[in-house]
């Protein structure tokens, strides 16, 4: 399984459609067996998912076009998600449940973290 995940200097970018660059993890039976840095160059985010053979992307904010043309590509997705890449892979690959279906989520996050909800 390959998962990529937008990045900007080691951790998640705020918003997957403005991503330069991926981080690619190859991943078996639970174990990363190799990561790189991919950036896309001039190719589009969704011919990059194909070129690359991703299965999986963890993201932070995504609108609803990039949603559907992950799912008509059949990539699965977890997004609302921020921090340091390797760790939220970590916590991916244990299991841990991230991210949140509300499109505010790292807003909502932030707005905690300052105590203003």
């Amino acid at each position: 399984m390959r998962v990529a995940i937008p990045t900007v200097q080691g951790k998640i970018a705020l918003l997957y459609s403005q991503a330069t660059e991926f981080t690619v993890y190859d991943v078996e039976i639970e174990l990363i067996r190799k990561k790189e840095i991919i950036p896309l160059g001039n190719r589009t985010i969704a011919d990059f998912l194909t070129e690359e053979g991703i299965n999986a992307v963890i993201c932070g904010n995504i609108r609803s076009s990039a949603r559907n043309i992950l799912r008509a590509k059949r990539i699965e997705l977890t997004y609302g998600v921020a921090g340091e890449v390797d760790d939220v892979m970590v916590r991916y690959l244990s299991g841990e449940r991230l991210g949140d279906i509300d499109e505010n989520a790292l807003l909502r996050a932030d707005r905690e973290g300052e105590g203003l909800d």
